[in-house]
């Protein structure tokens, strides 16, 4: 099972570390510390599959050399209690190939640090459970001062801002299942609390990495690893009174499991081989447990009654609202809105036209694909002012914030996180009703539950849904690919020519 896990710590002085030390531990090589006038060998060890060190674009090259790279950044800190580097420690999806996961690494590392001016040192490692199965992982080492063609300027401020850690704990669950919908893996991460995913048990605190315990940590390491085993134990005592609460954290991160995944979530919820037997026993007894048949690799394959049911429920919804036509447009208001449109130098292309047509044809659900860059936060722009004209309050939805901040931008339409609304419909809010246009961008990375409540409740106040997804994002976030096989059963628009770039 592909886990969650993105840790973000400071290197400095106080903790009596060496930005020199850590970067010779973390790959895996021999570095000489200047500063110290000494030599951290770390050579012999073993599970580093990749090292290297990428620089923004402005970054002198002679800083690709590591040992010069950190000595540099040692020489430039002159305070007895310096931040020296900033580490985000993360999880590679164990689903992949080495290959893949040192691709999918330097892609996040590439787009969310080295883009925005940090000198980036990155280490993958592939360490081995003593199952024998994989713990894939990346260090990466962040300068956090400016850099240009003459070195090192001041600190970036904004790059200590909590947001910025909440943005990179988005965006790698992001950029990860992007990734593995690509590769038509189902398998998903998710970078929000169990408890906002509505999984009861309590997380678990980390140990702590061998890289952590070298820098003066290993006395607390003990009582972590203590606190560590006991919230397991804590969450095997749960499961095995209530079985379905770890089907249901299985299944939300994909929509079939073998009894590998049952196994190794038993692992990591129980603490000894005896609590791991009744977990495990619990499970594979559990009422709501469904078998499938074997899959293409000979293993068993089984999902679970509530999956079942929620797929069902999601297409009944789905089925309704595709057969109801409630929600039509004036001509005279789609052509007023293309003339306004065409006045502010925005022309659609033939494609984006008949999406135009399509979203405004008067049916409750409707379905936009198309690639990045192809011009449906535009089309469904003009679609807004159209809906607008008609009388109808439009909506714009998206699983991330960030994802909710862009359909806004490029659509001039309010938006916000599913997570949000739903928040607000628990609490009695922004109750849709028969006037209301709802907007689901990035509706491919929308898990089968989420969708299937927000059908649900769509199609019983007699409101319109349109959801917008990529052809990549053939998989969600959550277990079950809800757009693809409504898709495949309703079809829709298709927006191929991406306009955007011009270059391929």
């Amino acid at each position: 099972m592909a886990i969650y896990h993105l840790h973000v710590k400071v290197i400095g002085r106080k903790a009596g570390s060496s930005a020199v030390a850590s970067a010779a531990y973390r790959s895996g090589s021999r570095l000489r510390d200047e500063r110290l006038d000494r030599s951290h060998d770390f050579s012999a060890k073993r599970g580093v599959v990749h090292s290297e060190v990428l620089l923004p674009d402005d970054a002198p090259e002679h800083l690709s050399d590591r040992e010069r790279l950190w000595n540099e950044v040692e020489a430039v800190e002159v305070r007895k209690d310096a931040q020296l580097a900033r580490e985000v420690e993360f999880s590679l999806p164990r689903e992949l190939t080495q290959a893949q996961g040192i691709e999918l690494a330097r892609d996040f590392v590439q787009s969310e640090f080295v883009d925005q001016g940090m000198i980036s040192d990155l280490n993958v490692h592939w360490d081995f459970a003593e199952d024998g199965s994989p713990k894939p992982h990346a260090h990466v080492m962040l300068t956090m001062r400016s850099v240009d063609g003459t070195g090192f300027g001041a600190k970036v401020r904004d790059w200590n801002r909590t947001e910025m850690v909440e943005r990179w704990r988005e965006r790698w669950a992001e950029i990860a299942n992007e990734r593995l919908a690509e590769l038509d893996i189902d398998a998903r991460i998710d970078h929000r609390s169990l408890e906002a995913q509505g999984i009861a048990l309590e997380p678990q605190s980390q140990i702590g990495a061998p890289a952590q315990r070298i820098e003066g940590e290993g006395i607390e390491a003990a009582d972590r690893a203590e606190m560590y085993r006991e919230i397991a134990r804590n969450n095997g005592a749960r499961i095995i009174a209530d079985p379905g609460v770890a089907l249901d954290a299985i299944t939300h991160q994909q929509s079939t499991f073998t009894r590998r995944d049952m196994a190794m979530f038993a692992h990591r919820h129980s603490d000894g081989m005896d609590q791991f037997n009744a977990v495990m026993g619990a499970m594979r007894n559990a009422p709501h447990l469904i078998e499938l048949g074997k899959d293409a690799f000979g293993n068993d394959r089984f999902t679970t009654r509530e999956m079942i049911e929620a797929e069902q429920r999601l297409h009944r919804a789905a089925d309704l609202m595709a057969e109801r036509e409630r929600h039509a447009v004036k001509n005279a208001d789609r052509l007023a809105a293309l003339s306004d449109a065409a006045r502010r130098s925005l022309v659609l292309s033939g494609e984006q036209a008949d999406a135009l047509a399509h979203v405004t044809d008067g049916r409750d659900l409707s379905l936009v694909v198309g690639y990045a860059g192809t011009g449906k936060s535009a089309m469904l722009g003009v679609a807004r002012q159209a809906w607008g004209a008609a009388g109808y309050e439009v909506k714009g939805v998206a699983l991330s914030g960030i994802a909710a901040e862009n359909l806004e931008s490029g659509s001039g339409i309010a938006s916000r996180t599913i997570a949000s609304m739903e928040h607000g419909w628990k609490n009695g809010h922004d109750m849709l009703t028969s006037r209301d246009v709802l907007v689901i961008d990035e509706a491919g990375m929308v898990g089968t539950r989420q969708l299937e409540r927000v059908l649900s409740h769509a199609a019983e106040a007699g409101a319109k849904v349109v959801l917008v997804g990529d052809p990549q994002q053939l998989q969600s976030i959550e277990a079950g690919a809800a757009f693809r096989s409504i898709h495949e059963r309703h079809g829709g628009a298709e927006i191929g020519e991406v306009r955007r770039q011009r270059e391929d």
